[in-house]
């Protein structure tokens, strides 16, 4: 049986026609066929290995010659903390991902014109909140029990396809800050950086909260792109209590629609090259981008008065400053293919990103990894990888810390950072079917913090992950 990958390999040189993570041309020879990261491009399915069964009916096809598709994919996987964290533990946890395209020019003669949505069922625990108490989340599908709407949007393409404008319910991680190598890791991280996740409202517009939003993408060949995202700043509000602290409670279904937040503003640029067979240079992207939210945040050390939050004479409020922003920047590069398929080989990336120091838990983050398709002999469609990401607890949070001990005369952690080593290796049992075993290995959790669940108040200890994940798609 040919796999799906020497197939497409024999008609075009490394999938050189062919969208990759976040959109973007496929410059990652590396790219999983299977991926929880909303960015990845997944096209394998099981439907052919189901025989009459795949569409009963004939109705999969009918409705794809009308322009509309859909789509099943369910991963499930199991996580144990076995040493470290703030317990030991295991849990299980899935997700059932519901997606509906709609090519409006073959359904209804609307050039240029698509519509999108997709539903997930999210059931189980999270090993992260629960277990290991680190903020570089474990797992990318880790979230509350919930039924909810993910994106909702319409795209109109205009200009031969080289400008097109996204309005509705949008999530930022789709598109940018995408590294398609770093779609194949389990760890959420490696789709969208640790950092944004942490400092924007709510998390920012990203799993498994989107939020209305426009977007608009501007294409003049293949080897340039150029996009800005206007979203609502905040997807699930401000906390009213700390009973309603968590933002995944305040957006239960992913239907709020909040569009009296202050906005959150996303620019990048990516430059593809080594796309032509003759380029003497393997494929890679760089990538240039800044945010920039418009609310209003409190330091993180000094009240309005200028003394240390830590001093009991303070407020206890944090100085109101306007304004937070970051800038990242990335490289997604293939430094190998193998010379019997073009479609195998190993890929790299890096990624960088910066926030100010005064506003922000983390002021700093870096991720770095390289991934291999098709490493063993006879497993051409598997990938393997190795990732690393850190996060830096910002300036001002560590003094904070310091201040605390000095003032209050109270010995007790002082935060630093937090990082996470993960290995993986996504194993394709058949088109659409995957099992990917896992290893991750967290440093300082939560930055250094004491651990809530130790009467002598000591740091969290370093954590060490295992874990199973499958992925069936049809």
């Amino acid at each position: 049986m040919i796999s799906d990958s020497a197939r497409i390999a024999a008609e075009t040189p490394f999938l050189r026609n062919l969208r990759g993570a976040g959109g973007d041309p496929q410059t990652s020879v590396a790219q999983p066929d299977t991926s929880a990261k909303p960015s990845a491009n997944l096209t394998t399915s099981i439907q052919d290995q189901l025989g009459p069964y795949g569409d009963p009916g004939g109705l999969r096809s009918f409705l794809q010659q009308k322009g509309i598709a859909y789509s099943l994919t369910y991963i499930g996987e199991s996580f144990g903390n076995v040493t470290g964290g703030s317990r030991r533990g295991g849990i299980y946890e899935g997700r059932l991902d519901f997606q509906f395209d709609a090519d409006l020019d073959k359904l209804l003669g609307w050039q240029g014109a698509s519509f999108h949505t997709n539903l997930f069922q999210i059931h189980g625990t999270g090993l992260s909140r629960y277990y290991v108490n680190n903020f570089i989340t474990v797992s990318a599908i880790e979230a509350l029990p919930s039924s909810r709407l993910y994106e909702l949007w319409f795209e109109q393409k205009l200009f031969n396809d080289q400008f097109s404008l996204r309005i509705g319910q949008l999530a930022s991680d789709t598109e940018f800050a995408v590294s398609q190598t770093g779609t194949l890791f389990v760890n959420s991280t490696f789709g969208w950086p640790n950092i944004m996740a942490v400092v924007m409202p709510s998390g920012g517009p990203i799993y498994p909260l989107a939020t209305p939003g426009v977007r608009a993408k501007y294409v003049p060949n293949k080897n340039l792109s150029l996009q800005v995202g206007v979203y609502n700043g905040d997807p699930a509000g401000a906390a009213r209590d700390d009973n309603n602290s968590d933002p995944q409670r305040r957006n239960r279904t992913g239907t709020n629609f909040r569009t009296n937040d202050p906005a959150l503003v996303i620019a990048e640029a990516a430059y593809a090259y080594g796309l032509e067979a003759h380029d003497n240079i393997e494929p890679g992207t760089v990538t240039l981008g800044g945010w920039y939210h418009f609310g209003r945040f409190n330091s993180l050390r000094f009240d309005d008065a200028g003394r240390s939050l830590a001093d009991p004479t303070s407020t206890g409020i944090g100085r109101r400053l306007r304004g937070d922003s970051g800038i990242y920047g990335m490289i997604d590069q293939t430094i190998y293919r193998e010379p019997d398929d073009s479609n195998d080989g190993a890929s790299v990336f890096l990624r960088l990103s910066s926030s100010p120091t005064d506003r922000n838990l983390l002021d700093f983050y870096l991720d770095a990894g390289i991934g291999y398709k098709g490493l063993l002999p006879g497993r051409s469609d598997d990938t393997v990888g190795v990732a690393f990401a850190l996060s830096r607890i910002s300036n001002n949070a560590r003094g904070l810390d310091a201040d605390t001990i000095f003032l209050t005369g109270v010995p007790g952690p002082r935060r630093s950072s937090e990082a996470v080593l993960e290995a993986t290796y996504q194993a394709v049992l058949g088109p659409g079917v995957t099992l990917q075993p896992d290893f991750q290995y967290v440093f300082q959790p939560n930055g250094g913090i004491a651990n809530p669940r130790d009467p002598n108040g000591s740091r969290i200890k370093n954590a060490a992950v295992f874990g199973l994940r499958g992925t069936v798609r049809y």
